[in-house]
């Protein structure tokens, strides 16, 4: 057997070197200072304009840059990423997503907008535009119960969010309306809640109830719309326009060709939805199986959605969490 290999005693100090200092040097080298001056009166000023010049810039830290068309893909996957990193520190695995229109506001504030409109139809009868909007605000005006639905529905998730291991969270497009009523509900129930939100053209403010540092802000709709379904263990959609339809409709097509694990769909408000759309007559004209049909249902209540939920999980045999 060799004999171990002693370690030898300590050098002398004056043997070897220490370590250097990880950032400072006791000699600076010869490019940290620019040429001065009074070698070349001009060197200074040449110096600057390189330095003010954008591309001298780090390319991380230039704008302008990275806003290229052609660093469109870098540009996905950091919308994607910030988000999908962001989610993952907070911890949440699994969401309720909920959708539904922008403009159908609480119960006093639509009925302050039917007063307002009442009063100036009053003030000039004959103003077909202001009898138009009036009889708009008297429709939006009776689906302001679904305001409270959604509130009520958002409070049970976030009641629930304790059990299920502080995991499962409210998840909306982040904006006004049905959507706040849910994340709303939510904050009521003092559980966190997701908003993301996208840059339009025009402002868009996220709604007061989102939890702060959850509310994401995405460039792209096609990124925005990944992150509404990676986690999703239902959706939920009330009466909507375009964009609520554009949801619903993308996630039945993802279900339909299960390019997506099946989730609960559910709209809430069968007589809003049966004149939306009519799923009956597609089935009638071939264009869809009725399979594809049993892919949603209709609910009305906060407490009718929850419960199914747990019993579509149940009965599918997966955990809400899973």
């Amino acid at each position: 057997m060799s004999t171990p290999i002693q370690p030898e005693g300590p050098a002398p100090d004056t043997a070897k070197p220490d370590p250097p200092h990880p950032v400072s040097r006791h000699c600076p080298l010869p490019g940290e200072t620019p040429k001065p001056d009074s070698v070349d009166p001009q060197a200074s000023a040449l110096v600057e304009a390189i330095l003010a010049s954008p591309e001298y810039r780090e390319a991380d830290r230039d704008i302008a840059f990275l806003q290229k068309d052609s660093n469109r893909g870098l540009r996905l996957q950091l919308d994607f990423d910030k988000a999908e990193e962001l989610l993952d520190r907070h911890g949440i695995a699994h969401t309720i997503v909920v959708f539904g229109s922008t403009r159908v506001s609480e119960t006093a504030e639509a009925h302050r907008r039917v007063a307002d409109l009442e009063a100036q139809a009053k003030a000039d009868p004959g103003c077909a535009e202001t009898a138009q909007a009036l009889r708009i605000a008297r429709r939006v005006a009776e689906k302001s119960r679904y305001y409270d639905i959604a509130r009520d529905f958002g409070r049970l998730v976030g009641e629930a969010e304790d059990v299920h291991g502080k995991r499962m969270v409210v998840l909306t497009g982040g904006g006004p309306g049905l959507m706040e009523a849910a994340n709303r509900g939510a904050h009521d129930a003092g559980a966190r809640t997701v908003g993301l939100n996208i840059t339009l053209p025009h402002e868009q403010f996220p709604n007061p109830y989102l939890t702060p540092g959850l509310c994401f802000r995405f460039h792209y709709f096609a990124v925005r719309k990944m992150h509404f379904l990676l986690r999703a263990r239902a959706l939920v959609v009330f009466p909507g326009g375009y964009g609520t339809m554009d949801e619903l409709f993308e996630t039945l097509t993802l279900i339909q060709t299960r390019k997506i694990a099946p989730v609960p769909v559910i709209l809430v408000g069968e007589a809003y939805w049966r004149r939306a759309f009519d799923p009956d007559f597609l089935v009638e004209e071939g264009v869809i199986d009725p399979e594809d049909r049993a892919l949603f249902w209709y609910a009305e209540t906060a407490g009718e959605i929850w419960s199914d939920i747990l019993r579509w999980h149940e009965r599918a045999g997966t955990a809400l969490t899973r």
